[in-house]
């Protein structure tokens, strides 16, 4: 029975003398797929991985102040490589995960048209966006309304979150009719959930590139590089097709 026992202790101290913790800074239009995503990562490899979620520009000012953050998933590709220039993210980790898709989308089934037509009607009281200087869909929403030329008739009725994610709050809770959110919010398995939407076409916004980077204080830790080597395998890349990106 001791020596039972003895054999247990020394296995379980070896396992978590391979086993590590990841702190990853997760952009709030990649919530769900992150989800699924460490949640199958942590079965395969043992790694423990502690997600926040958020805005990108609110990470980059977190971060540049000393956030423990290992990884930032970031919404754009600018902010990881502004971090990795200034010296705040690891040379030579940096990599596109995803491509993001803006969508128009209300919880309403048939306020949305397939055309998105709803926006030059403006039959609606409020427009939920994210904050454009925080987040990159919102600076996409507002592109593609500009490219429209309907900004001008539509700021007033605007309702702006601080991330993607409030925003899609916003229409969920009826703060907003419909508002411009990430697809992969709505989407589930290739099927739209609920209401009614529009895919806003690539050519009314600039691609959302959105990189993943490990940062300094992710320096020298096994599970951030086993995270960032399972984010470019083939698991991770059909939970983030699945969510509607590209890759």
């Amino acid at each position: 029975m001791f020596r039972l026992s003895a054999l247990l202790v020394l296995f379980l101290s070896a396992n978590s003398v391979h086993a590590d913790e990841v702190q990853v800074a997760v952009a709030a239009n990649f919530a769900a797929p992150m989800k699924e995503i460490a949640a199958r990562f942590e079965q395969d490899s043992g790694h423990k991985v502690l997600s926040t979620v958020g805005a990108t520009g609110k990470f980059y000012a977190q971060i540049k102040n000393g956030a423990p953050f290992d990884i930032l998933l970031a919404a754009d590709d600018e902010t990881p490589a502004k971090l990795e220039k200034e010296g705040a993210a690891l040379p030579n980790t940096r990599f596109t995960y995803a491509i993001g898709k803006l969508v128009l989308w209300s919880g309403q089934p048939g306020l949305v048209d397939g055309k998105g037509d709803v926006l030059r009607k403006a039959g609606f009281e409020h427009l939920a966006i994210a904050n454009p200087k925080l987040a990159p869909y919102g600076a996409a929403a507002v592109e593609t309304m500009r490219k429209l030329n309907v900004y001008g008739a539509l700021e007033p009725k605007l309702v702006v979150g601080e991330s993607i994610a409030q925003a899609h709050q916003f229409v969920v809770s009826g703060a907003a009719p419909l508002g411009f959110v990430a697809m992969s919010q709505v989407y589930e398995g290739g099927k739209l959930k609920s209401g009614s939407v529009w895919a806003v076409p690539g050519n009314l916004y600039s691609p959302i590139r959105q990189d993943a980077v490990a940062l300094e204080k992710g320096k020298g830790k096994p599970a951030v590089e086993a995270f960032l080597k399972y984010l470019k395998g083939d698991k991770a890349k059909a939970v983030i097709r699945s969510y509607g990106y590209d890759l």
